[in-house]
């Protein structure tokens, strides 16, 4: 009588350091293929495409962004995420997320005239910008769209800190390119041209309030989908009904069976309010990486996922895998006198536990990753500029990995004291209202299946944390040695008069 054993590993994820993505739980199932009906949406050597909807993902969905944001600003199959009044996060697909030429031009004619033109370097005086906020909110009017999306900025370049004379206050001003903009179907805010989300004033607040003036932190801003120990115990117990040896169900069965015993997975937010935008990015970023990971929607560029390379003899049972997006923490170039950084290179990476140095040097984890593991999170990093063109939420995450460590810097350097701006308004929620969403709670388990030989794997369904302080460790940052960012900066403050942004 030929055995069959039924194992199962876990892929699994914890969050540290920078922007940490994905953990999967994941099992596989050693079968014999004449004893195991491969039906509905599974298929040898991959995923069928635009079949079983698991964990709630669409068709739509999975072949997301396969056709990103070209310079017109269109998006077909892009997709975002749903959070119900009960906090059940979902995939919600859109067959073209872009607007129409006369729609677009009709979007971009509405703005003032001077933020209709692309600007290769737009600069936004910090506390100017935050007195007209404030003015804005205490006059019971809405808040300006050009304040809330940053003069159109889509990218922080530099940061200047403009020291005060006297009783005489100093700025603190951010600077990146910028253009005019629209706002998708999915609701994301877009450059109309370059189809790159603009930065928008609820996540520098974020930031901000995340790294408030005061004495340095290492706070860390965290997310991360764990699976419930009722259902992981739900699991064990379908999995010992079913039987372990010469399992007594199909594929499908197996799937749902999981699935269902699974459940709903928790979502964990630290460091910042998970009912900001801010959080509603790492959330979306994290689950729509996982996806992707274990191929339930296509990369949007071309690249193998995890599930194309792995094999189930490559992995040992119980194996623990881990995937980390960090900064690229060799991202700031910094001026001499401390007064201007640069934000430089694609500012993130995917990596391994075993690639992730902790601040007392321990790595995360001790166990190297296997082949398919290392391929996939070094594509993705290789890849990682084109990919985010590609699919905005990605590009998002970098602009909030980017503001992280731009308000750390703000921090570490004292630039509220040296310039005498506090920020008050902007870390004040009565004043200034980001904490707006539905949090998220949980996520619906999310299940792929693929045949390995006589093997099945069944991937389930993912984390994020910044600790955007140690890109300011003086063995990451990059010196200034040909003076160009304090060029950039300049001596002093120019500042248009009555204006709190500028080309």
């Amino acid at each position: 009588m030929n055995r069959h054993r039924f194992d199962f590993w876990i892929l699994a994820h914890r969050s540290f350091v920078a922007v940490c993505l994905a953990c999967s739980l994941a099992c596989w199932c050693d079968l014999a293929r004449s004893q195991v009906q491969q039906q509905g949406g599974v298929q040898q050597g991959g995923v069928q495409q635009g079949g079983v909807q698991q964990g709630g993902v669409q068709q739509g969905g999975q072949q997301g962004g396969q056709q990103g944001v070209g310079n017109n600003g269109n998006q077909a199959g892009a997709g975002g995420v749903v959070i119900d009044a009960r906090g059940v996060l979902r995939v919600n697909a859109v067959l073209d997320a872009g607007l129409s030429l006369p729609q677009r031009k009709a979007a971009v004619a509405a703005l003032p005239a001077e933020l209709q033109k692309r600007s290769k370097l737009r600069k936004v005086a910090l506390s100017r910008l935050e007195a007209e906020v404030a003015k804005a909110a205490a006059g019971g009017r809405g808040i300006p769209e050009e304040m809330l999306q940053l003069a159109g900025l889509t990218r922080v370049q530099y940061v200047f800190i403009y020291p005060g004379e006297g009783s005489e206050p100093g700025e603190v001003v951010i600077a990146g390119p910028a253009e005019g903009w629209i706002v998708d179907a999915t609701g994301r805010v877009i450059g109309a041209e370059t189809g790159s989300p603009t930065l928008l004033l609820e996540d520098l607040a974020a930031a901000i309030r995340a790294f408030p003036p005061g004495q340095p932190n290492d706070r860390a801003i965290e997310c991360s989908i764990d699976p419930k120990q009722a259902g992981l115990v739900a699991m064990q117990a379908f999995l010992k009904k079913v039987g372990r040896v010469n399992p007594q169900a199909n594929t499908d069965q197996i799937i749902s069976g999981m699935r269902e015993a699974l459940g709903t997975q928790t979502v964990r937010i630290d460091g910042v309010s998970p009912a900001t935008h801010f959080a509603q990015v790492m959330v979306e970023a994290d689950y729509r990486m996982k996806l992707i990971g274990i191929g339930l929607e296509r990369p949007p560029v071309k690249m193998s996922s995890w599930i194309d390379l792995a094999s189930a003899g490559s992995v040992a049972a119980n194996a623990l895998q881990r995937w980390y997006f960090v900064p690229n923490y060799h991202c700031i170039r910094i001026s001499e006198d401390d007064l201007a950084i640069e934000l430089v290179g694609r500012g993130v990476k995917l990596c391994g536990a075993d690639e992730v140095v902790l601040r007392d040097g321990r790595r995360l984890g001790a166990d190297r990753p296997d082949h398919a593991s290392k391929t996939f999170t070094e594509t993705f990093t290789k890849k990682y500029t084109a990919i985010a063109a590609q699919n905005p939420v990605y590009a998002q995450l970098r602009n909030l990995i980017d503001l992280a460590v731009a308000a750390a810097y703000l921090q570490e350097h004292d630039a509220y004291g040296r310039s005498q701006w506090g920020a008050e308004s902007l870390r004040n929620e009565d004043v200034y209202s980001i904490q707006r969403y539905q949090p998220p709670v949980e996520v619906e388990t999310a299940i792929a299946a693929v045949w390995r030989g006589n093997r099945l794997l069944t991937p389930i369904g993912g984390g994020v944390t910044m600790q955007p302080r140690i890109a300011l460790d003086a063995t990451n940052v990059l010196m200034d040695d040909e003076g160009l960012v304090s060029s950039a900066r300049g001596k002093k403050l120019a500042v248009p008069q009555d204006r709190w942004w500028w080309d």
